[in-house]
């Protein structure tokens, strides 16, 4: 087994997974439906800082360029991560470090997480509403009111109070409308490979490291080995062990991160099915349509090649009947578990 698929269908009540006209939406045309979602990299983002506090340490720092122009005006130029694996957020993450003037060879690595949106499960099960909300501080007598003419000059507070007479209104409050919420059952699926999950390829002509890191990762420890995409180095045991255990804990407790704070959700897991087949996988948590033409969640809870972990709360949405206490503490265990037993050293 190569490659690890992890689907996980999560419950999330009015909430904002991404902000961009209150909540960001794709068409569906078959059902005619906006449907909301996460994106892949914001779902990326979201695992990233679960793991780093998994493991208590900082994310990998990265570097800004800028650039003087002739005016003396700054310029936004490249942006370089460290392109290390030392950092478990680079090893699983990925890299891209493209210098300017194509003078230095460019190092990048793919992630060995293939990430998907978290979508909604049937675009029957999930949605968007909108509510008008207000910023009021109208109890506050110690407010600054500023009201600006036509040229953006203050106007005197005697100026103020004649434009306000015969006028109801409060300066105190701000109306903010049309405030889009998203609700629903959420489907989303990440595919683990294995064969790079802890290794760096050592490939001239297509780098992912500089002979200076490659140096400082054989003094560490890593060690040098050969797979499918040809000489590598591999991180060793101790490393191994311990990432693969933060890993595992944040595959089954990362949450979306939002700014909204008026609007969070827990946005608990109800499932999580694991396999190496993705076919299987995309059966395993579903939804089908009855001739109501309306759409019925599945969990196929004992499904040949799937490991399925139901969670208490799945039945209050779903008809189940394996739901456990403990369900997501048995899922990072046989994830962790596949996790070790891939032989990392000899994979050919």
């Amino acid at each position: 087994m190569n490659t690890i698929y992890i689907r996980t269908l999560k419950k999330a009540d009015h909430t904002v997974f991404c902000v961009q006209d209150g909540q960001k939406t794709y068409y569906d045309p078959q059902f005619g439906k906006r449907i909301p979602y996460s994106s892949g990299q914001q779902v990326k983002r979201s695992l990233i800082d679960s793991l780093n506090s998994s493991l208590n340490t900082q994310g990998s720092p990265t570097t800004f360029l800028w650039d003087i122009n002739k005016k003396g005006e700054l310029k936004e130029g490249e942006v370089f991560a460290t392109c290390n694996p030392q950092y478990a957020d680079q090893l699983f993450g990925g890299w891209m470090k493209a210098a300017k003037g194509g003078k230095e060879k460019t190092l990048k690595r793919r992630s060995p997480f293939s990430i998907s949106a978290m979508r909604a499960l049937h675009p029957l099960l999930a949605g968007t509403y909108s509510e008008n909300i207000s910023f009021d501080r109208s109890d506050r007598p110690n407010n600054h009111i500023i009201v600006r003419d036509e040229k953006g000059n203050p106007l005197s507070k005697e100026e103020v109070q004649t434009l306000l007479e015969g006028k109801d209104r409060s300066l105190s409050r701000k109306w903010i409308p049309d405030n889009k919420r998203a609700s629903g059952l959420f489907i989303q699926d990440i595919a683990i490979d294995l064969r790079r999950l802890f290794s760096v390829t050592l490939n001239l002509y297509e780098p992912e490291i500089s002979h200076e890191v490659e140096q400082n990762l054989r003094e560490n420890g890593w060690i040098e080995n050969e797979n499918i995409f040809g000489p590598c180095l591999t991180a060793p045991p101790e490393i191994r062990t311990k990432w693969s255990s933060a890993l595992s804990e944040t595959l089954m407790n990362w949450t979306i991160t939002s700014n909204q704070a008026r609007t969070f959700s827990l946005m608990e897991t109800l499932a999580i099915a694991v396999s190496n087949n993705a076919n299987r996988i995309a059966g395993s948590i579903r939804a089908k349509l009855n001739e109501n033409e309306r759409a019925i969640p599945i969990i196929e809870e004992s499904m040949e090649g799937v490991k399925v972990f139901v969670t208490l709360p799945a039945a209050g949405y779903i008809k189940t009947n394996s739901e456990t206490a403990d369900a997501i503490d048995q899922a990072k265990a046989y994830i962790e578990k596949l996790l070790n037993e891939f032989d990392y050293e000899n994979q050919l």
